[in-house]
């Protein structure tokens, strides 16, 4: 009997989540989606008055503009915030990179995003220092490309009971990191779909069940030097 409701329960929960990767490949396709406007854009050229970032400080840590990019190089955990809630449907796009190159923070690895973020306990949410076990509590989508070192690329929802729910762990070359590598990454919410693609070729397509309508976006990664570029925010019809 137990076994039988282990089985229906693990069924239920397969069928929930219905969560595809790029077991083929799935390209980003701009008819699928029509822009509406264009609600926020960031070529990092002047200041960063729109984000917060979360980082404990260090000799070697720091998050500026560099040569007209923003540069993230961290000696530990670091979360950079959009500071505009977001709703709706919408498409994130943005360039980014993992630099390596003998800097003290260079490390192939967490070019990682969180998005749809929320606090369930807090109406404001930047109230952490970057720690990743800090993140455990919120209601998100996470991404975590070439994480562990470059070992893993996860698709995760925090459900915002401190469980972080893995749905897909890819580990084959094609969808680790590369280093100096600059990738354009695409997000999408629509109607209750989420996508991530990278280079437009899909990488986590999740029809979430419940469906995370608001939140917001923020840059993520532990100790690595990164740059990111052309960041944009479209509505989606």
């Amino acid at each position: 009997m137990i076994t039988k409701k282990l089985i229906i329960v693990c069924v239920f929960t397969l069928s929930m989540m219905q969560m595809k990767t790029s077991g083929q490949v799935v390209n980003f396709n701009p008819d699928q989606y029509q822009k509406d406007n264009l609600i926020y854009q960031d070529d990092f050229s002047t200041d960063l008055k729109n984000w917060i970032a979360e980082f404990q400080p260090s000799a070697t840590s720091s998050v500026t503009i560099r040569n007209g990019k923003l540069v993230i190089d961290v000696q530990g955990g670091a979360t950079f915030w959009l500071n505009k809630k977001l709703s709706g449907n919408l498409l994130i796009e943005y360039k980014r990179k993992v630099i390596l190159n003998n800097g003290p923070n260079d490390r192939l690895s967490d070019l990682n995003q969180f998005w749809m973020a929320t606090d369930p306990r807090n109406p404001n949410l930047f109230t952490r220092t970057g720690v990743f076990a800090q993140y455990d509590s919120l209601l998100l989508y996470y991404v975590g490309f070439g994480g562990n070192t470059n070992s893993t690329t996860r698709f995760r929802k925090y459900n915002g009971k401190g469980d972080r729910v893995l749905m897909t762990d890819l580990k084959d070359k094609t969808h680790l990191l590369e280093p100096n590598k600059e990738y354009s990454i695409k997000i999408t919410v629509y109607n209750g779909l989420t996508k991530f693609f990278v280079d437009n070729v899909e990488f986590f397509s999740f029809q979430d069940p419940e469906p995370l309508y608001e939140g917001y976006f923020g840059f993520r990664t532990t100790k690595s030097r990164q740059e990111i570029d052309d960041f944009r925010i479209y509505t989606l019809k």
